[in-house]
Formats: C-alpha cells, sequence, structure tokens
C-alpha cells in the first residue's frame, strides 16, 4: 500500500506538471486535455452546449484579461466593487491589508481572525485563538502559499493578474456550526436562479443541498450526501437574492458565495469558474438544465 500511495503521488505530480506546461503554452491546450481526461470526449468551444462547455467558453473566451472579472475574482479589490453596488453593509469586518508576510503587525491582531492571499483558493488561516498557533508556521505557510501560481493548473488566467495581498477579516462563526453555512447563489445574466448550500466545510464530511429561488428543494450534485435534516429558509432570503442579483448584474454567469449568520448576510466572495469550470457542481431549476440558463456570445 505504501508503494502503491507513492507512484500515485508521483503520477499526480506528472499530471500537474503536464497541464501546467500546457497553460504556458496555451490556455485553451489546458482546457480541452482537462476535458478530456476528466470526460473522455473532446471539448465543444465552437457551438458549447453544457453547462461545463459554456463556463469553460466564458473563461477562456471572455473572462480571462476581463478587467472586473480580474477585480471582482480579487479577494481584496472586490471589496470596493461589493461597496460601489451599495452593498457595504454585507462587507465582514477587515482588520488590515499588507503586501507581503513580513508587514503583518502579528502582536496587534486580535484573538480571532482569518488570513488569507487575495488570489486562488484554499490558502487561508483559519484562528479561534491566537495564543495557540505558531506565528512562525503561519508566516512560513504564508510564504509558501505566495509563490502559488494557482492560474496554472486549470488554467484560471483571471487569478494571473493580481497584485499579492494578504488579507486579514474578523472570524466569524455560526452557533451550534462547526463552520459556517455557504450559501452559494448561482447566478445568470444578473438573476439568482439556485442556491447551493455547504455544510461543515473542511470539518468531516461536506454536506451540501440545492434550492431554487423560492427555497424548494432542487435534485443534489450528485457529488456530496445531503444534510440529514433540510436546511431551514432563511429569514433573509430575499435580502439574499436581491443582493446576489445586484452583484451579479454585468456577468453572463457567476457564483456569489455568502454567508449567513442569525439572518445577517455576510460575503464571501465572487466566483467566476467553480471548480475550474471542470468539476462544477450544478443541477436543474424549473426542470432545465443549467446550460440553458446561461447564454454566449
Amino acid at each position: 500500500m505504501g508503494i502503491y500511495k507513492f507512484l500515485r503521488s508521483i503520477y499526480r505530480k506528472i499530471r500537474e506538471i503536464v497541464f501546467s506546461t500546457a497553460t504556458i503554452i496555451s490556455p485553451t491546450i489546458n482546457t480541452k486535455l482537462r476535458y478530456r481526461y476528466l470526460f473522455g470526449k473532446k471539448l465543444n468551444l465552437k457551438d458549447p452546449r453544457t453547462f461545463n462547455e459554456k463556463l469553460l467558453w466564458l473563461k477562456l473566451k471572455k473572462y480571462n484579461r476581463d478587467p472586473l472579472v480580474i477585480k471582482c475574482a480579487d479577494k481584496y479589490l472586490v471589496r470596493e466593487y461589493v461597496e460601489d453596488c451599495g452593498c457595504k453593509d454585507i462587507l465582514n469586518d477587515l482588520i488590515g491589508a499588507w503586501d507581503s508576510v513580513d508587514e503583518i503587525p502579528w502582536e496587534e491582531l486580535p484573538q480571532k481572525f482569518v488570513l488569507k492571499w487575495n488570489f486562488g483558493a484554499g490558502m487561508n488561516i483559519i484562528c479561534e485563538d491566537k495564543n495557540k498557533l505558531d506565528r512562525d508556521e503561519v508566516f512560513a505557510k504564508l510564504k509558501k502559499w505566495r509563490k502559488n501560481k494557482c492560474w496554472l493548473s486549470h488554467s484560471e488566467m483571471q487569478y494571473k493578474y493580481m497584485p499579492r495581498k494578504i488579507v486579514c477579516e474578523r472570524f466569524l462563526k455560526a452557533e451550534g456550526e462547526s463552520s459556517i453555512p455557504d450559501y452559494k447563489v448561482y447566478c445568470f445574466h444578473g438573476v439568482p436562479k439556485a442556491i447551493l448550500v455547504m455544510h461543515d466545510r473542511g470539518h468531516g464530511e461536506l454536506k451540501t443541498e440545492f434550492f431554487d429561488a423560492g427555497w424548494n428543494l432542487l435534485e443534489n450534485t450528485g457529488k456530496y450526501n445531503a444534510p440529514s435534516e433540510k436546511t431551514p429558509r432563511p429569514g433573509c432570503l430575499n435580502k439574499l437574492l436581491e443582493i446576489s442579483g445586484d452583484l451579479s448584474k454585468p456577468f453572463p454567469f457567476v457564483r456569489c458565495d455568502l454567508y449567513v449568520i442569525k439572518d445577517k448576510i455576510y460575503f464571501g466572495e465572487l466566483t467566476f469558474t467553480p471548480a475550474g469550470g471542470l468539476y462544477t457542481s450544478q443541477t436543474k431549476v424549473d426542470g432545465k438544465e443549467m446550460a440553458d440558463l446561461l447564454s454566449i456570445q
């Protein structure tokens, strides 16, 4: 088993090197290779029909160098966009933002906080007690992440052009939850159509549900199990949909990632190419495939 895991690890590293090299040559080559590898068929970019194909078309043809997409995919600069949309009240408290790890005033940080790089995904330090954190270890991890070229793996070029920034925000937690449920609102041409709710993300087995805009339960993703009990309709649902509509207006598709704590909405991020546009969770809405809700030109 040890040898198998070792060989598997080597295979994955070689695979990622191949895909990353393909991006350097051409983001389209990377995307076609990944699509073939995952689905076993040729990617249709000339006449995209499926939701995945349309997302990949947007990624390569429209979102790759769009200044507004680049700004809104940036976890720091997007705050300005949210404020410009009249949604300042949903922004989490900003403790600080720095260009390098060495600028972080560790002693001035509160006991609870979240540190994250503004580009890519998964580069987060969630601190519930500063006294239990090893500062040197945290800084070493942040410096290592700083070198990541997150755009290479899945040719998500919107992440390539961001000025790197470390963001520190207030720690949020919902009572009775190991982590805050994510409300990921799928918006098509400025209209919220579906909400993917995620539970226990990063804490045990991920659970998901899909709802339509009226909070009717939809078919689940097929990727994850549903929670044991249906998530109650949030009292702020109408406000959640209104905010998502305001934030998504300029884009053919974007997923507005929000949090809800005691019916108070907090902004997470705007996601333009969920799972690289390849592994995107999806469902039917009013009997229609998500591909039918997305028009591209």
